[in-house]
């Protein structure tokens, strides 16, 4: 039987299974190992959840209940990393009177791994950023942003590796272009680069050079659009050696994550959690004992 027959003979929508064969009944917690990669995107400063009412939004999001759903996942789990995908920044007065040291204080203290940086981020302009990131205690991720010539210079990185439970986790940003989405006097003499050829160069060394079992990419480039814009989509199909792409900028609310096939025929996983921390995404991706991806589940806790 063919794999995506397989796929859809036990209904398994949400599930990405390898190149290789498995048999999913021989999966037990003694000849396989599992990763859980949590995610979110475009909180836009949302400290607070929603004002009680008619609102679709009414109650939802907010940092306390995003902590507590983390909290509670890593209770359960045993290898969990945390992600974001930009646009910490704007949407509250929260961030216009604090100026982005909130938001980076509440992540750390949720124990984030890493977060890319979105257009709103530099609303404070680089200053602002800079100011604020001394309460972030995990890496911002910035692969196809130049940075030299600016006060960022060294203050972010190109690709960052974890290694978790002998999973070697290979880290890369793909970033939104600035020039008339944002002005330039916030985001100065940034120099923005091809996302897709400097993803692809990474996600290379990362998996070729460095070895890693699974590359993650972390995007604020959208989900996708209807003319020729660079997306997660665009990119996904036009990529290789990366198997997960977290999304963010369009605030695309999925029930489950996308499979796209890329250039070379294989599996990328796309997701995106919508905005304003209504929802964690969340997925959980099992190897074999030797590191060797098998399949991955994908859901969104609210």
């Amino acid at each position: 039987m063919k794999r995506n027959d397989f796929i859809k003979t036990l209904g398994l929508g949400a599930l990405t299974i390898s190149s290789k064969s498995y048999g999913l009944g021989n999966l037990t917690k003694a000849n396989f190992k599992k990763l859980t990669i949590l995610h979110t995107n475009d909180w836009h400063s949302r400290i607070e959840p929603f004002p009680k009412g008619k609102s679709r939004n009414s109650n939802k999001g907010g940092a306390a209940r995003r902590s507590k759903l983390i909290s509670d996942i890593r209770k359960r789990e045993k290898n969990v990393l945390l992600f974001d995908a930009g646009d910490i920044f704007q949407g509250t007065p929260y961030f216009n009177y604090f100026g982005g040291e909130l938001e980076f204080k509440l992540m750390s203290k949720m124990g984030y791994d890493a977060a890319t940086i979105g257009n709103h981020d530099f609303d404070g302009g680089m200053d602002g950023f800079k100011k604020a990131q001394k309460y972030a205690n995990f890496d911002f991720i910035t692969t196809n942003y130049d940075f030299s010539n600016t006060i960022l210079d060294g203050r972010t990185i190109k690709h960052k590796i974890i290694e978790i439970d002998g999973i070697k986790v290979g880290l890369l940003s793909a970033n939104i272009e600035l020039d008339g989405l944002v002005p330039k006097k916030l985001y100065k003499e940034t120099k923005y680069l091809n996302p897709i050829e400097l993803a692809n160069d990474k996600a290379k060394y990362l998996k070729h050079d460095k070895k890693c079992d699974y590359i993650v990419c972390l995007s604020h480039l959208g989900y996708k659009y209807k003319n020729d814009k660079i997306s997660d989509i665009t990119l996904a199909k036009n990529s290789s050696n990366i198997d997960l792409i977290i999304g963010g900028h369009t605030h695309t609310f999925m029930r489950q994550a996308d499979n796209i096939l890329n250039k070379e025929g294989k599996n990328v996983i796309v997701t995106q959690a919508g905005w304003a921390g209504i929802l964690l995404g969340q997925l959980d991706i099992y190897f074999t004992k030797k590191s060797e991806f098998i399949w991955a589940n994908s859901s969104f806790n609210e």
